[in-house]
């Protein structure tokens, strides 16, 4: 590699749902600088959850721009521009193309009514989720499609074509109105067996083909507009990469893209993802897959409820959630006979139930706040667990498990996933995970990496968490009845 080439790197550019991350990687994924910017949502109504699109397209130019004149400062050559993005994510646009419609972000719930209904028509919904890779849910586009062109009209009033939120902005960058194979695998529109939108799907959610974004490889690249070129500072021309969605970035951000081995990410909500070379979903439809890139797939699950548990059990006892965790670690496994169902933002994987709310089982007079705390860590750790198992039954085989994310923090969290899973956890650094997915898949593009593998072997762990063989033992034993348990509670609580 000559001198020029060590000063080479590719920007990442994440669209996350609560900030937009930039970092300027080099060849080897190693992070050199980053910047941030927070994206605001609004959640005035019940279950609303959006963000204003244009407010989010200038977050992103500032937060580039920013990080721009870090690179320029430590005399670095910038090659590309890579995306990553949220998924699940919706915006209408009049004919000019400029938003009509806030960006509807996943946790929309909105639609619930209308995804239980089409839940109810269960031969459908399950043939829609095995060839779209996409479960009938209120974070599903068709879903929330279906609700704007059959409920909600006036929400949808002057949208002549809907896309994702990054498609806006990176129509922005490059006057291009084009999606990824990778959000589009996310949207329950797209026919994972032909790679084009799915005819049913569209009649479902009441739209023509017409109306979205062409369909592009994520290595696909266009040349940076001369707008966003001056205002942050990088060249006219440069190479912008089409990108794909956090999930799947975040396997290739971990080095989790060899067949079995899994990407674990721990934040707010969690997820579990096995990289695969063809889709499918597992006979009960607990499981989503989604595009990577090269022909690449991730079958698993994202639950609703990670570290958020632990953050809500502090401030319900009023304690620092540190300080509460450390209490909880010194708790038998097992939680002293308590268990937790830790539904408290409902729950998608693998139940895919949005109504759903929690529920400590045992509670004795004995159980106090750090017991209640270890049973909502073991919870969300046997949650993970039942996602894996769902996605061994698709035939996917997960011998590792790498993993990362903030709430790795805590020991506690890496010890009982780790006894959940029976598996090691192999710890990479929190520095990027799908921002730096998108700069390996950047590089891929440029011919600068051969494939997706070669990419994924440069990350390497930080540190690896074994799991304790009794503990392993106990919570498998427990969970069996964990399913059973879910449902009788289920049927016995009003959802809402």
């Amino acid at each position: 590699m000559s001198a020029a080439d060590k000063d080479a790197v590719v920007l990442g550019l994440d669209l996350g749902t609560t900030a937009t991350k930039v970092v300027a990687a080099d060849r080897t994924g190693t992070v050199l600088h980053h910047t941030e910017r927070e994206n605001p949502m609004r959640t005035e109504e019940p279950g609303e959850a959006v963000q204003d699109a244009e407010a989010v397209r200038d977050s992103a130019v500032a937060a580039l721009a920013e990080c721009v004149g870090r690179v320029r400062e430590a005399g670095h050559e910038i090659r590309a521009l890579s995306f990553s993005t949220a998924m699940h994510t919706l915006v209408g646009l009049d004919s000019a193309g400029d938003p009509v419609t806030p960006a509807f972000n996943w946790a929309d719930s909105r639609c619930a009514d209308l995804a239980d209904k089409l839940r109810e028509e269960w031969a459908t919904a399950a043939r829609l989720h095995r060839e779209t890779g996409t479960p009938v849910h209120p974070q599903s586009v068709m879903v929330k499609l279906a609700w704007l062109t059959t409920q909600r009209r006036d929400l949808a009033r002057g949208a002549a074509y809907w896309c994702a939120l990054k498609d806006f902005v990176f129509a922005a960058f490059t006057g291009e109105f084009v999606t990824d194979r990778s959000l589009a695998s996310g949207s329950g529109l797209q026919d994972t067996a032909t790679l084009d939108w799915h005819g049913s799907a569209l009649r479902t959610a009441g739209i023509e083909a017409g109306r979205l974004p062409r369909i592009g490889a994520p290595t696909d690249t266009f040349p940076l507009g001369e707008r966003i070129a001056g205002a942050t500072g990088l060249p006219s021309g440069l190479p912008v990469v089409l990108g794909a969605g956090d999930g799947p970035l975040g396997n290739l951000g971990v080095g989790a893209v060899d067949t079995g081995v899994a990407g674990l990410s721990l934040g707010t909500s969690g997820a579990l993802r096995v990289t695969r070379d063809e889709p499918g979903v597992d006979e009960r439809c607990r499981t989503f897959c989604y595009y990577l890139a090269d022909g690449l797939w991730v079958s698993g699950g994202a639950v609703s409820n990670g570290a958020v548990v632990g953050q809500w059990a502090a401030e319900s006892f009023g304690v620092d959630v540190a300080s509460l965790l450390d209490e909880a670690s010194e708790v038998p496994p097992g939680a002293r006979g308590l268990v937790a169902l830790p539904y408290l933002m409902g729950e998608r994987a693998p139940w895919w139930e949005p109504g759903l709310t929690g529920s400590l089982i045992g509670l004795r007079r004995v159980h106090g706040r750090a017991e209640i705390t270890r049973a909502l860590v073991e919870g969300v750790a046997q949650q993970l667990a039942l996602v894996r198992d769902a996605v061994v039954d698709t035939g996917a085989r997960v011998r590792a498990v790498r993993a990362t994310g903030g709430g790795f923090r805590s020991r506690i969290w890496a010890e009982t996933i780790a006894a959940a899973l029976g598996t090691e956890l192999e710890l990479t650094e929190d520095s990027g995970g799908s921002a730096v997915g998108a700069v390996l898949l950047a590089w891929r593009a440029l011919g600068e990496l051969e494939s997706l593998d070669e990419a994924a072997d440069l990350i390497r762990p930080a540190r690896t968490v074994p799991p304790r063989p009794e503990v392993v033992e106990e919570m498998r034993a427990r969970r069996p009845g964990l399913e059973r348990l879910h449902r009788a509670v289920a049927d016995l609580t009003p959802l809402g």
